[in-house]
Order: structure tokens, then sequence, then C-alpha cells
């Protein structure tokens, strides 16, 4: 299940990360050392792959956000949290999101889950509540929870993730500082919560005032 393209996970789906192997097919061995980290999660139909909790992986993936909580930094990427492992530089451990960390975008494949009158955006174990202006909190899971219904939306394709040229020579650490920034100021503009072609736009606008060209 997806969230729906009218809902701001998918809108942010525009810029959203290219996906982790957590969520291919465990067959392609993406997570190579370590022994096998895949668990399956069923759950609301989600149906997808993700390394266990306790999983320690040699580097992170490509375009992960480093998100900081407490007095350091953990890491997001699709839906799957990580931590840095034993003081080493290039190692990392899945973990299970502590309650209250905020990250500015959710996987477009999340799933929708009403409880009450409330909705939650579900992924990989964890639900989130939207948070105006800084994206998506971390929360308990909620009451009745294994009695929720989870959405059933029109499958959608996420658009495709622009290119960003350096125009002054930025470095690679500089330009994902931008972008994270520019992400968040996006998800202050009303109308890209509703149109993923705003919230591109608004992402652009502000990375060509920080001297990138965006296509």
């Amino acid at each position: 299940m997806r969230c729906r393209s009218t809902l701001i996970c998918a809108v942010l789906g525009a810029l959203a990360l290219a996906h982790l192997p957590a969520h291919a097919d465990p067959r392609h061995g993406d997570y190579r050392r370590g022994g096998d980290p895949w668990r399956f999660d069923p759950r609301y139909s989600h149906n997808h792959y993700y390394p266990s909790v306790g999983y320690v992986a040699y580097g992170l993936p490509g375009g992960s956000l480093s998100i900081a909580f407490g007095t350091g930094h953990l890491f997001f990427n699709s839906g799957v949290w990580f931590r840095p492992y034993g003081g080493y530089a290039d190692r990392y451990v899945v973990i299970a999101p502590p309650v209250g960390v905020m990250v500015p975008v959710l996987p477009p494949d999340c799933v929708t889950v009403w409880v009450g009158n409330t909705m939650y955006y579900y992924v990989n174990g964890a639900y989130y509540l939207p948070t105006p202006g800084r994206g998506f909190a971390v929360v308990s899971s909620p009451p009745s929870a294994e009695a929720a219904q989870a959405t059933v939306p029109a499958p959608i394709k996420p658009p495709p993730t622009p290119v960003i040229y350096p125009r002054n020579g930025q470095s690679a650490q500089q330009t994902e500082a931008d972008r994270q920034e520019c992400n968040r100021w996006a998800t202050t503009q009303q109308a890209a919560l509703l149109d993923a072609d705003v919230f591109q736009r608004a992402v652009a606008a502000c990375m060509d005032g920080r001297g990138y060209t965006v296509r």
C-alpha cells in the first residue's frame, strides 16, 4: 500500500531518496556483510523487507539523511534508522527509532493508518504523525493499532529525483546539507503539501538561491 498522492508523504516523495536495498527482494544480497539481516513486514499489507534491528551495516546507503537527536545524530533512509556503531567510522547499526525523533521526509510507499479519528503514517514498524513545517515525528504505537484500518489508495509513481549541480564548486557534503535544508523549507510552503510539482519548484528555488542549478 502507498500513501495517497494528495498526502504530504507522497508529495515529499518528489525528492525522496532512492530506496534502500531493504525494500528489495532479500535474494539480491544488497546487505552483503554480517549475515542475512532480512525481516519481512506484512503489517497492514505493507509487504516489504527491511534489515532487522541490531544488524550492523558497513557504510550508509547513499543519500541517507542525518538527523540530530539528543547529543548526537541518527541516520534515516527509506524507513530504516541507523546510528553509529562501536566507535567505527564506517559501521552503523539498525535501530528502532526513538519516540520524538523528527524526519523531514517519509518514503512514498508508507501506509496511512486510521486509529479512531487520527491518521498515522506507518513504515517498518514505526508510526509517524505530521508536524507542519518540520516533517514527521515518531510516536508510540497508538492504542488499538492491531484493529486499525489502512487506506487502499491507487498506486502512484513518485516524480523523478532532480539533478542538482553545484555552480560554485560546493562539496558533496555541503550540497547534501543544503539539499536537506531546502527539503525542510519546502515543507513549510502550504501548496507544496498538496502538489508534488509545487514542492519540487520550492526546493529548486531554494537550491538556486544557494548557488545550485536544478534540472
